[in-house]
């Protein structure tokens, strides 16, 4: 049941996220499990490991947030052509 309501708990603070702060989340977590990975077998210590988390982490939750499409998920613009062949943004 702890469980339960720590990941609860987790879950709606990422419910309110923007789409920029949750790639970011997510490529920190990413980042911090492969740095973790790679850190403790490359040094063979939990320092090492922790050490790598820590830097995969911040490395991953730039790459996160910078990578954030410009304009969110969906486009509620389409583009189309009027009957004299220019190009039109309408809503979709």
């Amino acid at each position: 049941m702890k469980k339960f309501v720590a990941c609860m708990i987790l879950m709606s603070g990422i419910a309110a996220c923007t789409p920029q702060e949750e790639r970011a989340l997510g490529g920190g977590l990413i980042g911090a499990g492969a740095g973790a990975a790679i850190g403790g077998l490359a040094t063979r210590s939990a320092g090492g490991a922790v050490a790598g988390a820590a830097i995969g982490g911040a490395g991953g939750a730039l790459i996160g947030a910078a990578t954030t499409p410009q304009y969110g998920y969906r486009s509620t613009r389409c583009t189309g052509y009027d009957e004299y062949g220019n190009r039109v943004n309408y809503s979709c």
